[in-house]
């Protein structure tokens, strides 16, 4: 429950850090497209800065005003005034026309040439007669020329305090739009007039916003813009230490789209929605008179949503206020190593992939601390069925001799023949429970690994005569019949003879404590073929006993375990002969195996290596002291 939990969590703070990683990296990418865009504006609106042109300025200014201005703004590199112009693209402008559209003959075209610094009547270029005849359309009046791209019209009915005709002085102050317009087609700039020297000649009232305006047309120079403002503002924004980290495209959209710049051939031409950002570089058009300048604030919440790969530049000034409707210019950027969408999704894949392995490595922690606690769990309850074996064991010794000693005591016995009964008795009881302590130390030896010093090469037979002279007595009170089968000429065995015979005795013990109504023990010993080409040499202890069922096979090793049969049967023991029994085989580099069936008998066998092969890896102190052993 708690790894569910944490996993949902888990999950949840990767999702929210994946989302907030998406408008880190579209806010840095907007912050730096924005810097562009103030860059490529201000590259667009220097000579609009510079010829001073306002809708009401022809009150002050004449068209020579505006031909010097443009000269000196044209000729500034020139004469080494570059820090009064923040950016030099004198080439940017091709050429700028005044459209005289207030005459009442026929419209007028006249260019400032600003390299013979003179005005002079031009005829109508071909690629400017589109952009005349919609500028003559739309300069009945101030309203509608600044309005000029509107598909509606609006304009024409901006209304006025009171419902009276809007005097000049209210549109200006009302209107923040009352700037530069942008034709993308050409491209150019131009920007409604009252020419007050036109109309004085001709009426002398007081103008006003119905007034029919003139034009002042900036032609520029595609080129310039192509060749070198776009490739410069891309190396500058855009470039790491490899070249341009992105690739970057100028379109203008529309009906008919066109590329107007790519970084790689053939991108931006196609399908854009792709793209990592698009930016429409001169914004959304104003859609009333009383529009934020700062429109972006209009979009400021576009990264929440699911549109922030797309969003319009803010206007940072009302110089180029207002553009054609036909064909938006948008700046398209694409990360060359893939889209930033889909590295931001692997970085979360990943750290979801990290936070998996983290619970896994916690779940299986969790399970390992369970299985650790059932182990401790059920090893205190054999300590426990352990202490209460062994006190069983060792109070039924304890009763007998003190009931002989009772029987001393009181004097309820006669002559030297009970007497000597009675003492026999103290005596074997005695005997048994000084091995059972002796099998008790023994096992607590082994527990806290305590090594035999004193190896040295061992017959076989001398480990088999020595354990059946210590279990003599139990096979003859018991009437057991032993059988023998070991080969001759068997390799000597490296280990301690009091250990080895000790493991022997505890197997042909529990042969006896498990008998089955067939007295019979069988011992053999032979050669032992073992893993990795070694040869070694075992010694099987054979019963026709109870057998032991498959599924103790495993635990009967384990310290303190009987199996439900022995306990169930009353048969005494500690559950540590085996145990014991194998760490001793274990001490020496052997291995204690076993064969049952359960109502057939057991085979317990001892795996032992030849002297050879375990002595050479014994220290030399430990080789010395079995040599002398042996020479003894």
């Amino acid at each position: 429950m708690l790894l569910a939990i944490a996993a949902t969590l888990e999950y949840r703070w990767s999702t929210e850090i994946k989302t907030a990683e998406q408008v880190r990296v579209a806010t840095d990418l907007e912050s730096v497209m924005i810097k562009w865009h103030l860059d490529f504006y201000g590259e667009f609106s220097t000579v609009c800065v510079a010829l001073q042109i306002g809708p009401d300025s022809g009150q002050r200014d004449s068209w020579e005003d505006y031909l010097h201005r443009y000269t000196q703004w044209s000729r500034a590199e020139d004469s080494g005034d570059s820090d009064t112009h923040l950016y030099k693209n004198r080439d940017l402008v091709r050429d700028v026309y005044i459209w005289e559209t207030s005459r009442r003959v026929s419209p007028r075209l006249l260019r400032l040439n600003s390299g013979e610094d003179r005005i002079e009547s031009s005829t109508i270029p071909p690629s400017l007669e589109p952009l005349l005849t919609h500028l003559r359309t739309n300069s009945s009046s101030l309203p509608v020329a600044l309005q000029a791209w509107r598909s509606d019209n609006s304009a024409n009915d901006v209304p006025s305090p009171g419902g009276q005709e809007p005097s000049l002085s209210h549109l200006l102050r009302s209107n923040a739009e009352t700037g530069w317009q942008f034709d993308e087609k050409l491209p150019a700039l131009v920007h409604p007039i009252f020419h007050y020297s036109q109309h004085r000649a001709i009426d002398t009232k007081t103008l006003s916003s119905v007034d029919p305006v003139d034009w002042v047309v900036v032609v520029l120079d595609w080129e310039t813009i192509q060749k070198r403002i776009l490739p410069d503002l891309m190396q500058r924004y855009f470039s790491g230490n490899q070249g341009l980290e992105y690739k970057v495209a100028v379109i203008a959209a529309g009906s008919t789209a066109h590329l107007l710049y790519s970084s790689d051939p053939g991108f931006g031409a196609g399908d854009i929605s792709a793209s990592d950002s698009v930016m429409e570089i001169f914004g959304p058009p104003p859609e009333n008179s009383e529009h934020d300048i700062w429109q972006i604030e209009n979009h400021k919440a576009s990264l929440k949503g699911k549109d922030w790969h797309r969003f319009s530049s803010p206007v940072w000034f009302p110089i180029i206020a207002q553009t054609s409707v036909d064909g938006p210019w948008l700046l398209i950027l694409q990360n060359r190593r893939g889209p930033l969408g889909a590295a931001v999704t692997r970085v979360w894949h990943r750290n979801l992939l990290t936070g998996g392995i983290v619970l896994l490595l916690l779940a299986v922690s969790m399970v390992l601390v369970v299985v650790a606690s059932q182990r401790a769990q059920a090893l205190a309850n054999l300590q426990m069925d352990f202490v209460a074996s062994v006190s069983h064991e060792l109070r039924t010794p304890l009763a007998v001799i003190l009931s002989a000693s009772e029987n001393i005591r009181d004097g309820f016995v006669e002559g030297r023949k009970v007497l000597m009964e009675q003492g026999a008795i103290i005596t074997e009881q005695a005997n048994q429970l000084m091995g059972l302590i002796d099998h008790v130390l023994l096992f607590a030896a082994t527990a806290r690994g305590v090594g035999y010093h004193n190896p040295r090469a061992l017959h076989v037979s001398e480990i088999l005569e020595s354990a059946l002279r210590n279990t003599n007595g139990l096979l003859r009170d018991a009437d057991f019949t032993v059988e023998r089968e070991i080969r001759p000429g068997l390799p000597r065995v490296a280990g301690d003879l009091s250990a080895l015979s000790q493991c022997v005795e505890n197997l042909i013990v529990n042969a006896v404590k498990y008998s089955n109504g067939d007295r019979w023990i069988g011992l053999s010993a032979g050669l032992d073929k073992g893993s990795g080409g070694r040869t070694g040499v075992r010694i099987s202890v054979a019963d026709h006993g109870v057998g032991i069922d498959s599924s103790d096979l495993q635990q009967i090793f384990e310290p303190f375990y009987r199996c439900p049969q022995a306990i169930a049967a009353q048969i005494h023991g500690t559950g540590l002969g085996l145990s014991i029994a194998r760490r001793i085989a274990e001490a020496f580099g052997g291995t204690l195996s076993v064969v049952s069936e359960v109502g057939v008998g057991a085979v317990f066998t001892l795996h032992l290596l030849i002297a050879d092969e375990v002595t050479s890896d014994l220290p030399p102190s430990s080789l010395e002291r079995s040599g002398a052993a042996q020479n003894e």
